[in-house]
């Protein structure tokens, strides 16, 4: 072939394969035209292996059928189920080669040029080496097919890819046994039809974004509530017990009621929020995970097999969860709150991890979502996490905003070993070094921030502005109240600090509050997993001081 036009409109996603063997020239040729891709910021970061053992092929199927089983499930109705069994979707033990276009996020590592803005700009790369590879094959009169149904964790665990290597998926290559009638199989086979043009729109104006001043003021309580007090605490007392012996049931009902500013409190369509984001910081190794666990885990929440779905599902509580920054493009019709900034945070190793106008942005949209869950006539709000790198992000803020050390701050997150965790204090450190900025709290929140830390702190604000009881889970949510509570004080006096994590930051943040939190449980796992189990407790503080009889009523003589 040489014209152009037609090695593009042949360029097929090929599935059928005969059992020609492929010139090892044909692929040299293929990957020479993919390293001659675009790569942004000449970084480099694509990387390929190739496969030609039945063994790996067949292992690489399995992995395939079991994907492909889930994907079938999620057809709309019986025919289209039925319909995509029929397609063949895959040549992987058929194909002659295997290849696996992946690019190594380890580059990032260093600044780059072009990724400021985007971490994915280096992915994009990488497609731009397949597409590439795809059209030289072409022209070469061979094919080459895409396979992405797969489970990507465990994709790399059986081919022992490092950590920091991310594969597009599996490539198939060899001779095309058809050319499906010259157009895409999915179309021959009546799945979807592709346009017929491209789809193209011209912008001719701009839309101006209203973000709000980030506001430091702090509005003082001037309501005089010692009468209310008062007579709250004579409430307390006068139940059928000794003053003071159910402990910290009893100061949990105090704050309720004086939240609620009634003496007949009652916890209304009780909620919680997970918000999740990824964060630069995680491209230099500081966690144990790979950064698309954040995606995989939101998936996660979204089909209820979390822990915190178990929870919030065992007590009631309804569950939220909030794409605040996930390096992931989620489909529009998942039940899911799309609050995303960007697709995660920059490395603040190197650059600032946001601008001050998405801190701004930030704390808007926490304020949104919390204020939407008020006016559906809840009372009680919880925070949680999801962000592989966050217990970076807030070990460095909350060495800013304390004044402590880094290395008081600092704990194994998702339990890295010792040398990691010595790793990641020394990374963290060397970006408070790094650190030019001012001193003052909206620098310091865009230079180190993280979008899910930010706009728990922005909805905890609205939560105190909304008299809502607001619950605090771990290391990560209690970074975020700091952070509000440097803004307003005040709301300290909503705050139910659930429990006391097993990272050791947590227990030197907490003392540093003043807080005394209600579990000690070891829990190290976010996901507001603290809040929806210390809830029972705060009902149970709201069933005494309600329904418990009093001396009076019950005809007993006091002490």
């Amino acid at each position: 072939m040489s014209n152009l036009d037609d090695i593009l409109k042949s360029r097929r996603d090929t599935r059928h394969f005969t059992t020609d063997e492929v010139p090892d020239e044909v692929i040299q040729k293929a990957l020479q035209a993919g390293h001659w891709a675009p790569s942004v910021g000449l970084t480099d970061a694509t990387r390929y292996f190739l496969i030609k053992s039945n063994e790996v092929k067949t292992s690489i199927k399995k992995l395939f059928l079991d994907y492909n089983k889930k994907a079938a499930e999620l057809t709309d109705n019986e025919d289209q189920k039925e319909l995509y069994n029929s397609l063949k979707l895959e040549a992987i033990e058929e194909a002659p080669i295997g290849l696996i276009i992946a690019y190594d996020r380890s580059v990032l590592n260093q600044f780059t040029i072009g990724t400021i803005g985007s971490n994915e700009a280096v992915k994009f790369s990488s497609v731009c080496a397949a597409q590439n590879i795809w059209l030289s094959l072409t022209e070469q009169g061979y094919g080459m097919g895409w396979v992405s149904i797969l489970n990507y964790y465990q994709f790399k665990k059986i081919l022992d890819l490092p950590e920091n290597i991310e594969p597009l998926g599996y490539f198939c290559i060899g001779k095309p046994a058809t050319n499906y009638n010259n157009q895409p199989m999915l179309q021959q086979l009546h799945w979807k039809q592709k346009s017929e043009a491209p789809i193209c729109k011209e912008i001719s104006e701009i839309h101006k974004i209203n973000i709000p001043d980030f506001e430091l003021n702090v509005k003082t309580e001037n309501d005089n509530k010692i009468d209310f007090h008062k007579l709250l605490q004579e409430k307390i007392d006068s139940k059928t017990k000794p003053v003071g012996s159910l402990g910290t049931l009893e100061t949990l009902a105090f704050q309720i009621a004086t939240v609620f500013e009634t003496l007949n409190p009652k916890i209304e369509k009780p909620t919680i929020v997970v918000f999740a984001a990824d964060h630069g910081i995680a491209n230099h190794g500081v966690s144990d995970y790979p950064q698309d666990v954040t995606r995989q885990m939101v998936t996660n929440f979204l089909d209820e097999g979390a822990a915190i779905n178990v929870f919030c599902k065992q007590n009631n509580i309804e569950l939220s969860i909030a794409d605040a920054g996930v390096n992931y493009d989620f489909p529009t019709n998942t039940k899911l709150i799309d609050c995303k900034i960007a697709k995660g945070t920059q490395s603040f190793l190197h650059v600032s991890a946001m601008s001050e106008s998405e801190v701004q942005l930030c704390f808007e949209k926490g304020k949104s979502i919390v204020e939407n869950s008020a006016k559906s006539g809840s009372n009680c709000i919880g925070f949680g996490e999801m962000g592989i790198g966050n217990t970076s992000t807030a070990s460095v803020l909350m060495s800013l905003l304390t004044g402590f050390p880094i290395e008081e701050c600092i704990g194994k997150g998702t339990g890295v070993s010792d040398d990691k965790l010595t790793q990641k204090q020394n990374i963290l450190k060397k970006a408070i070094e790094n650190y030019s900025g001012q001193n003052d709290l909206l620098s310091q929140l865009s230079y180190f921030g993280g979008f899910e830390i930010l706009q728990m702190a922005g909805g905890m604000l609205s939560a105190y502005e909304n008299k809502m009881l607001i619950l605090i889970d771990g290391f990560i949510c209690t970074t975020a109240f700091l952070i509000a509570s440097k803004i307003n004080p005040n709301i300290k006096n909503n705050a139910v600090f659930c429990h006391c994590s097993a990272e050791k930051a947590h227990i030197k943040l907490l003392e540093y509050l003043e807080a005394k939190p209600i579990l000690n449980l070891d829990l190290r796992l976010g996901e507001g997993t603290g809040c929806a189990i210390a809830f029972p407790i705060l009902k149970s503080a709201e069933a005494f001081l309600n329904e418990m009889a009093s001396f009076e009523s019950a005809g007993i003589s006091r002490k």
